[in-house]
């Protein structure tokens, strides 16, 4: 059975060998030499393969799927080949290598809208009162009533642009934003829940659940991939009762694809532990209604993003509460580290939890998940022993046959999960009456 690493590092990476060119190859003839031969050969070209043999492509480096083996994306468009049909053919792959939904993804046509601009949140004006219905009046904003830890969007709005459609209508969106504490700029993933848009819950806050993807997170998401089943599982969910109706908010994890920052400020390096922690919570804030506690605030992830989220949780009690870490690493092991150790503690999950359990809280609620296929669920068990106690709430659940991808991981929070951090959050509540 094929084992994924853990996280891609830069020396693991093969050096792109340069092709040579086919000029080399026997046979080849150039213009000059054609045109030499007289134009009875000419003809006899236009009727018959070139002399020379179809020479290879250049060798290409190892394919490095990111941990939920994600297909790589639709290159882009050729000459004679519009964008609209290559995309079409990269969903039929998909579909194909999904379990042979090739013909399912045509006609639900998946990428339908794709690009255009979608707004959330659309709360219609309550009807009038019979007898006074007024057209011409303008609809006023909805406010919070009842719960004093509702938050009504802060603004400015953030211009979104659709790339998925799920069956139940609910949008998929990017946008791009400029972290106002950390400087960074990066992209960014959205998805609210078909109650969020229904009326009877236009004055009510929703959870937020910010999920990290494993490697190197950038420069997509995988999570923003309708075909893991995240988004669906939520909403699957919801209606069972089993989970809340979280908007998933899907930021980029790092700032580029060299290096793993352990999303924390390293030293002289982007300050990515103040974009996951500070400034992607700001965006979402700006742009939905949510909650000003952090009852209303957790974290999930697969692999680094799953150490990014335990640690931002332990980091940053007082802001969020809980996580659902996947296939979870448990120390900072960034090569920017080297010759700062004392930061390095900083973002330390082991010191975090300790300091949580020397202070006497506040709790924060930790649920691994590991499948049986994968290693690592010994650095889980320990981890649990030596500092699964007092404020820090920690369960370990296991996900049988599961390997080190986000399809096994999603299949965990339909287990169990998704319910877990549902009883440990708090939901919206629809207006009375």
């Amino acid at each position: 059975m094929h084992q994924y690493p853990q996280r891609p590092r830069p020396d693991e990476q093969q050096p792109y060998q340069e092709h040579q060119g086919y000029q080399q190859y026997p046979g080849y003839q150039d213009e000059e030499q054609r045109q030499r031969q007289g134009q009875s050969q000419q003809q006899q070209y236009q009727h018959q393969p070139p002399p020379y043999p179809q020479y290879p492509q250049p060798p290409q480096p190892p394919q490095r799927y990111a941990y939920a083996e994600q297909p790589p994306a639709p290159e882009p468009p050729r000459s004679g080949r519009s964008r609209r049909r290559i995309w079409i053919g990269a969903t039929v792959a998909l579909a194909l290598l999904l379990g042979g939904g090739g013909f399912a993804a045509w006609k639900l046509d998946w990428f339908s809208g794709n690009g255009e601009a979608v707004s959330f949140g659309k709360n219609p004006q309550p009807p009038a009162a019979a007898g006074k219905t007024d057209p011409s009046a303008p609809a006023t904003a909805a406010k919070p009533t009842g719960d004093p830890d509702v938050l009504m969007p802060t603004g400015p709005k953030s211009a979104f642009k659709q790339t998925a459609k799920l069956d139940d209508g609910t949008i998929v969106a990017k946008t791009r934003i400029a972290g106002a504490k950390s400087g960074f700029e990066g992209d960014v993933w959205v998805w609210a829940p078909k109650e969020y848009d229904d009326p009877k819950y236009a004055k009510s806050g929703f959870p937020v659940l910010i999920a990290l993807p494993g490697g190197n997170g950038f420069p997509d998401n995988y999570w923003a991939d309708r075909s893991l089943g995240l988004q669906k599982a939520i909403t699957d969910g919801a209606k069972a009762g089993t989970s809340l109706p979280f908007i998933v908010i899907m930021p980029v994890l790092n700032p580029d694809a060299k290096y793993y920052y352990d999303g924390s400020d390293i030293p002289g390096q982007a300050k990515m532990g103040t974009w996951i922690a500070e400034d992607v919570p700001a965006f979402a804030k700006a742009n939905f209604r949510t909650y000003k506690s952090r009852d209303g605030w957790a974290f999930m992830g697969s692999s680094s993003g799953a150490f990014v989220g335990m640690k931002t949780v332990l980091q940053h009690p007082d802001k969020f509460k809980a996580v659902i870490a996947s296939g979870g690493e448990i120390v900072p092991d960034s090569p920017l580290w080297k010759g700062h150790q004392a930061e390095m503690d900083a973002n330390n999950p082991e010191k975090l939890a300790q300091k949580l359990i020397d202070t006497k809280g506040p709790e924060v609620y930790i649920n691994f998940q590991i499948g049986t296929k994968e290693s690592g669920k010994e650095r889980m068990t320990k981890f649990q022993q030596q500092y699964g106690k007092g404020p820090v709430k920690m369960t370990i659940r296991d996900i049988q046959n599961g390997e080190h991808n986000g399809w096994h991981y999603v299949r965990g929070m339909k287990e169990g999960s998704l319910e877990w951090v549902s009883k440990v959050l708090k939901g919206p509540k629809p207006e009375a009456g």
